[in-house]
């Protein structure tokens, strides 16, 4: 099973030609960014955000993303983003006396399109020459980049230190409620135990108790049952299914459905 994960390397750019569908990934630190072309549509369980060129974001950390670049009609997609870890908001956070106060992020909070703000486009476009000749950033200056990009973000909208300096581990959810709203992110069995506040020993057992079978075989049979549904009444193709629904190739969906409907999506589709 695929673990598609941001990797929280500091400042990086992301530029294509074509429309790419990335498929779904973890999100384990908080990421700022900047849309430098074309627009950027991005899903989580609950909801759609869009992003055009322009716009700035901030994506909350510890979720499940799903997300499709589509570049301009005549240039590639580009974006700009700067990564906020945990170690760089802890220590902001003792230096300033920065904590957060509310017992919680509101439901919607998880994706923020942020308030256009002079300094905070004129910061990410200041990040650029660090990124467009591909040269190595010296670790101390990504560092400063990160801790001026939170003074930033603290400065334009004060109420964001509710998230940035939110600590806290997922906590034990519903299971029940958060695999039938995250069965088609295809990530290790190990993020959704972590996201559900669960050691992976725990929400296996949990999972066996709730849904008396395997996790690995109730992902399965739910992901068919939600290719064959957008197939069959919504009249969507294989192709444009497979990844939305979970799986990794065209192939190993064809042969998985194959075997629990007995007839090829191809067909169905037909």
């Amino acid at each position: 099973m695929a673990d598609h994960k941001i990797n929280p390397s500091g400042i990086t750019y992301s530029c294509y030609y074509k429309n790419s569908r990335d498929g779904e990934q973890f999100v384990p630190e908080h990421v700022l960014s900047y849309q430098l072309a074309g627009r950027l549509t991005i899903d989580n369980a609950d909801k759609t955000f869009v992003f055009n060129e322009g716009d700035l974001r901030l994506i909350r950390r510890n979720q499940l993303i799903k997300f499709l670049k589509e570049p301009p009609e005549n240039g590639p997609f580009q974006t700009l983003s700067i990564y906020l870890d945990q170690d760089v908001l802890k220590n902001f956070s003792l230096e300033y006396g920065y904590k957060a106060e509310t017992s919680g992020v509101p439901d919607g909070n998880n994706v923020i399109k942020l308030k256009d703000h002079p300094l905070s486009k004129s910061f990410m476009m200041s990040l650029l020459p660090y990124v467009e000749e591909g040269q190595v950033i010296h670790q101390e200056l990504q560092r400063l980049k990160q801790r001026e990009a939170i003074m930033i973000l603290l400065q334009s909208q004060p109420e964001l230190k509710e998230i940035l300096f939110d600590f806290r581990e997922p906590g034990k959810i519903d299971l029940e409620e958060f695999m039938n709203r995250n069965f088609h992110f295809n990530v290790q069995l190990k993020r959704f135990a972590y996201l559900t506040g669960r050691s992976l020993a725990t929400f296996k057992r949990d999972f066996e108790h709730i849904f008396h079978t395997s996790p690995s075989r109730w992902l399965l049979q739910r992901r068919l049952q939600e290719a064959h549904y957008l197939i069959r009444e919504k009249g969507r193709m294989p192709s444009d299914v497979y990844l939305e629904t979970g799986f990794e190739d065209l192939s190993h969906f064809s042969f998985a459905f194959k075997k629990m409907y007995g007839v090829a999506p191809s067909k169905l589709a037909g």
